[in-house]
């Protein structure tokens, strides 16, 4: 017996090749991808307008999907945290966050299995990196949301485990494919990287709406080594000169994403370094107070420490937000990752 065609992932014209072969019409095509992209269906069964023997028949040759939610959380301000489980039984985390008094769902979604960068902050890389999620897998992720919640999707972050620069193909295949067929705007999409920066140049040369964000979580080269160990391989100084020309290439704002942690990063010394690096970087700075994870001595900053370095980031221009903390009792915030259950 041939093995199933999965539908979740799949362009209308693959669909049709599809129906083709079953001496279906291209408009049955358009109302299958439509039940996948835009009404998420879990079953072919609830495809309502087709008729039963074109049901039955779609069965015997396709499922919807081939990925299963192993767990599922939800916190307190009503962010869900699903941990789900791929065919060949490796699992990743993704996130589905709501803000009070705001039509936007967010999805954080995971780009691999495990992570190579290893940052000393995150959970994530203490896995080790296991391997990189296809574009189906990602795209998965959002659909996996809308079936289980029936809420429709409006924002995608790449912002749950691994490295998306280093697994670039398939990242980029999957913002199309949330871009057309999920039709969500490319300004609705957000990927942050690390600094990878061979991939921030050739994100530059494709000119795309979607918004960059730099993880960049330090102020001088010492500091981010000991918390990034990609810093060895893609320094700060380089760094800039890749946002430069991204900036200038795109004319994008990008978005830097800013850790605090007590007493290492979040002094006034380390606010006036970063006025200075990003003095000539067209962003917006998103402050994120650090969450605790296992195996490491780091602590949250003060909420007064916090705000203290908003003010001193403001007096510079730039427009500052500090992070809404989302799920951190269920262990889904920034860091807090591991794509996997206790005692596995």
């Amino acid at each position: 017996m041939s093995e199933k065609t999965i539908l979740s992932g799949l362009s209308q014209n693959e669909i049709e090749k599809i129906t083709d072969e079953l001496k279906m019409s291209k408009f049955r095509a358009r109302q299958i991808h439509n039940w996948i992209y835009l009404k998420s269906v879990s079953s072919i069964d609830e495809m309502t307008d087709l008729a039963l023997s074109a049901r039955e028949e779609l069965k015997k040759v396709a499922d919807i999907t081939n990925i299963k939610i192993h767990t599922k959380q939800t916190s307190s301000d009503g962010t869900i945290k699903y941990l789900l489980e791929f065919e060949d039984g490796e699992r990743v985390e993704t996130v589905l966050m709501r803000f009070d008094n705001r039509a936007n769902l967010t999805a954080c979604v995971s780009s691999q299995v495990g992570c190579a960068v290893n940052c000393s902050f995150c959970a994530t890389g203490k896995r080790g990196f296991i391997r990189n999620l296809t574009y189906k897998e990602i795209v998965e992720q959002v659909l996996a949301i809308q079936r289980d919640t029936g809420l429709k999707v409006t924002n995608v972050v790449f912002m749950g485990q691994g490295e998306p620069l280093l697994n670039l193909e398939n990242v980029l295949k999957a913002m199309e494919i949330l871009n057309n067929d999920f039709q969500i705007g490319q300004r609705r999409l957000t990927v942050s990287t690390s600094g990878i920066i061979p991939s921030i140049y050739e994100l530059a040369d494709l000119d795309m709406q979607s918004t960059l964000a730099i993880s960049l979580h330090a102020s001088n080269h010492a500091t981010r080594l000991k918390l990034m160990k990609i810093e060895d391989k893609y320094d700060m100084t380089e760094l800039h000169k890749a946002l430069k020309h991204y900036i200038a290439k795109t004319n994008r704002r990008i978005t830097i994403e800013y850790l605090l942690i007590k007493d290492l990063n979040d002094t006034l010394e380390s606010a006036k370094e970063l006025v200075h690096y990003l003095s000539d970087i067209k962003c917006n700075i998103n402050l994120i107070p650090y969450n605790p994870t296992e195996k490491n001595d780091y602590e949250k900053p003060s909420r007064n420490s916090v705000m203290r370095f908003k003010s001193l980031l403001e007096q510079s221009g730039k427009k500052v937000t500090v992070r809404l903390e989302r799920g951190s009792d269920i262990d889904a915030a920034c860091g807090q990752l591991k794509g996997r259950v206790e005692g596995d």
